[in-house]
């Protein structure tokens, strides 16, 4: 990289606009939309689309919900021409949707394309050519008179051409490519002559649309031209004002989003920004960003993983973990603060209030997507998402100070790893750790125990137990209840600091779960014992045995 850039690269100049009225302005309906996908997508593809993946994308395109669609160059492709035909004479393209077509400024092609589409109930014929300085000098060495002349003749050639098929409504599209980078004198000069030649009007609808086809400066400079160009254009009140954002520098929808604002109508883009160098401005990202302030995209994202899943087998690129909204991984989150913030958030959502759950801009259930990946444990994780996952896969609800014991058990093992942990081996290890304490090796296990009155109100217990040799041994005690009587019987100095009950499950696989803090002198911090049964007591019991032997663990 240059120490000095500016000798090499220049600066876009900004565009005079004092009174600019977007920045004020707020978004409140979605855009017509216009899906690329077939042919600015494809075109980008290191194996293009066959017909079958390209019709199956249509399709796909069309229960979504686009109502524009650009479904090939047919004057550029024998491919092509014969799927725009397939579609209009097959009758594969609803009443409601429109198809468009791309070509360039040669008689030839136009007659071509106009054929390709000739009996379609209603077409969009997409013009372009550029007309920045840098292709005007280098590539076509023409002067911008020369450029406007050639618009207006094959406009009227087009013209002509439509005319000899009435039972089709044609639309004119006119893109001035490279609109980003040319004065803006010069482009309105040149979509003026185009709006003029078409005589655009009620009968004659036109679309102008201004692309950045390689952008070159930041989105408010785009949106400034925008305004300008909404403000200057001839017979504006007929024209569709149209855009179509590239992402050169990372910022397609930030251009989309506000050249709405400076007063686009219309935008055209990929699903998940497939397109050129870069890609495309991504549909997907500004429908969704819409929905997320109360707008209705008119899109349908309902089933997003399927709608990836085409596009990824259409495309054969696969779509980035961390891509927005559909990305595998966009609804994760590891960080034990951030885990902690969502499960809080979703303990108070309710189903019919405004949408307030930290870290989650959207509900993952609008999009298809389950709550299962929100939450995701590695040894960067706490205590919050390993409760969370514990509480919404297993109905484990822990006690504030056994989150923090166990999610230090549940990190060693990540850090050790090296991997995330699932939520099936989360539980696994809870239930080694807390509930099967008493089974491991060498320890004294849990068979049976019989509750007897002593006097005074005295609560005894007859513990039956199993050591390692495999033989029965029988312990007594006596308590004030059946906790202070299993520790009684257990002969060890345990003092019993929090008891907690839990129900899981209901009806027939109902069963009771019991939870102690214990604490044993000499040994710092305090141990959870855990019991699961059909009954109470005996869950009580369990608890307190598994609790005395993580104590014995730590001493050894």
């Amino acid at each position: 990289m240059l120490t000095d850039p500016s000798h090499k690269y220049r600066p876009f100049p900004v565009v005079n606009l004092p009174d600019r009225q977007w920045p004020q302005r707020t978004l409140s309906q979605a855009p017509v939309w216009l899906s690329t996908d077939l042919r600015d997508g494809n075109q980008a593809l290191f194996e293009p689309m066959n017909r079958d993946r390209k019709l199956r994308l249509f399709q796909e395109l069309v229960r979504i919900g686009f109502k524009e669609i650009e479904v090939g160059f047919p004057s550029a492709s024998q491919t092509d021409f014969d799927i725009v035909r397939q579609l209009i004479d097959e009758g594969m393209i609803p009443n409601d949707v429109t198809p468009m077509v791309i070509t360039q400024l040669r008689e030839d092609l136009i007659e071509t394309t106009v054929r390709s589409v000739a009996g379609a109930r209603r077409v969009i014929v997409h013009f372009y050519n550029a007309i920045a300085p840098a292709f005007r000098e280098i590539v076509f060495k023409m002067e911008v008179p020369q450029i406007i002349e050639m618009v207006r003749h094959h406009v009227e050639v087009f013209k002509r051409l439509t005319a000899k098929h009435p039972e089709t409504e044609w639309v004119l599209q006119y893109s001035p490519e490279t609109f980003c980078m040319a004065e803006l004198e010069v482009s309105l000069a040149v979509c003026n002559a185009a709006i003029d030649a078409w005589d655009a009007g009620p009968a004659r609808p036109m679309i102008i649309n201004l692309p950045t086809t390689v952008e070159v400066t930041t989105a408010n400079v785009f949106a400034d031209q925008i305004e300008w160009m909404d403000r200057h254009l001839d017979r504006r009140e007929h024209i569709v004002l149209s855009v179509h954002p590239h992402n050169d520098r990372g910022t397609g929808v930030a251009c989309a989003e506000q050249a709405m604002l400076a007063g686009a109508q219309r935008v055209e883009g990929c699903l998940f920004g497939n397109g050129e160098r870069s890609g495309n401005l991504d549909v997907v990202t500004l429908a969704l960003n819409l929905y997320t302030q109360g707008i209705s995209p008119n899109l349908d994202f309902s089933d997003i993983s399927a709608v990836a899943r085409i596009a990824e087998e259409a495309t054969s690129l696969p779509i980035h973990p961390r891509h927005p909204y559909v990305g595998d991984l966009v609804f994760t989150a590891f960080s034990g603060s951030h885990q902690d913030a969502i499960a809080k958030g979703f303990a108070v959502q309710k189903e019919d209030a405004p949408w307030r759950v930290p870290y989650l801009p959207v509900d993952p259930k609008d999009l298809g997507r389950t709550y299962d990946s929100i939450v995701r444990v590695n040894s960067q994780s706490g205590k919050g998402g390993i409760a969370f996952l514990l509480q919404r896969d297993y109905g484990i609800v822990m006690p504030r100070r056994m989150q923090v014991e166990f999610s230090a058990i549940v990190q060693q093992i990540a850090d050790s790893s090296e991997t995330e942990l699932n939520s099936q081996q989360i539980w696994e290890l809870f239930e080694t750790t807390y509930l099967q304490a008493n089974q491991r090796q060498g320890n004294n296990s849990y068979r049976a125990h019989r509750l007897f009155d002593e006097a005074q109100g005295l609560q005894g217990i007859e513990l039956q137990c199993v050591n390692a040799n495999g033989e029965t041994e029988i312990y007594t005690g006596t308590g004030n209840g059946p906790i202070a009587a299993t520790v009684a019987a257990l002969n060890l100095p345990l003092r019993i600091d929090s008891y907690e009950e839990r129900s899981l499950g209901s009806g027939a696989d109902a069963c009771a779960m019991a939870i102690v803090e214990a604490v044993m002198p000499g040994v710092p911090g305090s141990k959870f014992g855990v019991g699961k049964h059909a009954n109470i007591i005996t869950a009580s019991v369990m608890a307190v045995m598994n609790a005395a032997v993580r104590f014995e663990e730590v001493e050894a």
